[in-house]
């Protein structure tokens, strides 16, 4: 039987209810080096593992992409998980962290859940039905000038190539620390996402576009108002190289900010 978009909005709570347990309750034991400075925790990979049997028992023949153990199964419907995003912060105590979870039709989000269990917050939303941090629904900042922004940037670039990524991520940080009020960076992707759409913060900054890291978060921030584009100011894609989020009034320019530092992104 087809299932509604609620029902799966409930499947996605239940499947990220069960991972924010795991990682409340887990202590790291074994750090792994994937490559140069990006590592893995056994919790990651125990959150994943439980996650994808949860959701293969609840969403039979869907598909299903972790960060850890890749892709499964149907690409027309897949759930997309990042078990732990913001690993580091996680393994080294850090309460910056977040599980995030999408469900992808033909490429795009359709649910999405967010939650930082170290910070007791909970982010959701259906395609078309708005954004909610539990059960209050969300609306991005109305700030209008840059200079009284608050933007976070992306975590800087490591492993191969990570010299020159970096020459641009640096321009851009200089760019914008010129700007806005104040420059932050979190550690996490879905957190970064998360609290534009929430009003934490005005806008976002990451040039990168992981589907386990952004498909939920970008679904969220554009249910909650903020609009979502990629470096050349162009509406964000899941093909795009980067992922920008900012409120309406200060998109144009942070857009503009971004178009100042060219370079290589992902």
């Amino acid at each position: 039987m087809t299932k509604s978009l609620e029902d799966l909005g409930d499947i996605a709570r239940r499947a990220v209810e069960l991972a924010a347990e795991l990682v409340r309750t887990s202590t790291p034991h074994q750090i792994t080096e994937k490559s140069d400075r990006d590592t893995v925790t056994d919790v990651d990979v125990k959150v994943e593992q439980e996650v994808r049997a949860f959701l293969s028992r609840e969403t039979p023949g869907y598909g299903f992409l972790g960060e850890e153990e890749g892709q499964v199964g149907d690409e027309v419907n897949m759930w997309t998980l990042d078990p732990i995003d913001g690993t580091s912060n996680f393994a080294h105590g850090l309460p910056l962290c977040a599980v995030s979870l999408a469900l992808v039709r033909e490429g795009w989000p359709i649910v999405a859940e967010i939650t930082a269990p170290l910070l007791g917050l909970r982010y959701s939303a259906i395609r078309g039905e708005g954004a909610f941090a539990n059960s209050t629904r969300m609306h991005a900042s109305r700030t209008a000038e840059l200079s009284k922004a608050i933007v976070s940037i992306g975590d800087y670039a490591v492993g191969e190539g990570a010299k020159a990524k970096n020459e641009r991520r640096l321009r851009l940080t200089a760019l914008l620390a010129e700007r806005v009020e104040r420059v932050r960076m979190f550690g996490s992707a879905a957190i970064d996402l998360a609290w534009v759409a929430e009003g934490r913060t005005d806008a976002t900054v990451m040039l990168a576009n992981k589907p386990w890291d952004t498909a939920a978060g970008v679904l969220i921030a554009r249910e909650a108002g903020a609009l979502a584009f990629d470096s050349a100011g162009d509406p964000h894609t899941p093909r795009s190289s980067a992922t920008i989020v900012a409120a309406a009034g200060i998109a144009d320019a942070v857009a503009s900010v971004v178009q100042q530092a060219p370079g290589q992104t992902v």
